[in-house]
């Protein structure tokens, strides 16, 4: 298996998956700073304008495939981002946002017709090829096995929420917190190594040890068909190479987390 296999970078334009991703993989450090700012940038919109988290991770996804084939001016960064974001909510939601809105986050320094042939270029770069799992994809499915129920787009009403008092559930709250793990790493270049699942089951397991809970229990309706975290863990990944792949994961994941504390630390206190 490929160790890209789930990122939805093999077989993009008919080359091998690993070598049309090594030389993004390790970019320069301007270039990640780029980046990072503006998938920073791009979280904050999809909050602003109450779009999905699978909006935002695909939106990523496919700027990052783009970026592998095109190089992209600094100053024309922040107009990818908005055209990769108008593709993926294309794809994911019921309405996608108007292009006038994504040009005035942008303070209308793009024109319409930019943005329309950037999109038509993203298109044919990627063969139309705009599926792809993404970290959302796996936090609902992950959750789904672990607690024994779908979330049905709770991860994105908890992220949107006023009603802090909800998050004090601790189903919910864990479940929020692996969410807001998954967030940090997107802005993070170093986590293109990892395969999406893997960054969401790490991300899960260190949000519930950052809760100091046990594996959340199922409810009685759905028992026989849930499992605990370790176990599930486990059975995705045998064998003793992919345990060490978890745990390095798991190791960036704490390393980002304590850099970023005041992303997470007043939600972790409530």
């Amino acid at each position: 298996m490929s160790a890209l296999s789930d990122s939805g970078f093999e077989e993009d334009l008919h080359t091998s998956p690993i070598k049309a991703s090594s030389a993004r993989l390790t970019p320069d450090l301007q270039e990640s700073e780029a980046r990072s700012k503006l998938v920073s940038w791009l979280i904050a919109v999809r909050r602003q304008l109450k779009l999905s988290f699978e909006s935002c991770c695909l939106a990523v996804n496919i700027m990052d495939r783009f970026l592998i084939t095109t190089s992209v001016a600094a100053d024309c960064f922040q107009l990818l981002g908005v055209t990769s974001l108008l593709i993926a909510t294309k794809q994911v939601e019921v309405y996608s946002p108007r292009i006038t809105q994504l040009l005035s986050l942008c303070c209308n320094s793009f024109s319409r017709e930019q943005l329309c042939n950037l999109e038509c270029l993203i298109l044919l770069r990627l063969n139309f090829r705009l599926a792809a799992p993404t970290h959302a994809f796996f936090l609902d499915y992950f959750t789904s096995r672990t607690t024994g129920y779908q979330t049905d787009g709770a991860i994105d009403k908890m992220v949107t929420t006023q009603d802090r008092n909800a998050w004090k559930e601790p189903e919910k709250k864990w479940k929020w917190l692996a969410c807001k793990v998954c967030e940090l790493s997107l802005a993070d270049y170093t986590f293109n190594k990892y395969m999406p699942s893997v960054i969401v089951l790490c991300a899960m397991k260190l949000a519930k040890d950052l809760l100091n809970t046990q594996s959340v229990q199922p409810t009685d309706n759905n028992a026989g068909s849930s499992k605990t975290l370790e176990s599930f863990c486990f059975e995705e990944y045998p064998t003793f190479e992919a345990q060490l792949l978890f745990q390095q994961c798991t190791e960036d994941l704490q390393l980002l987390v304590s850099l970023n504390q005041d992303a997470v630390q007043d939600f972790i206190s409530l």
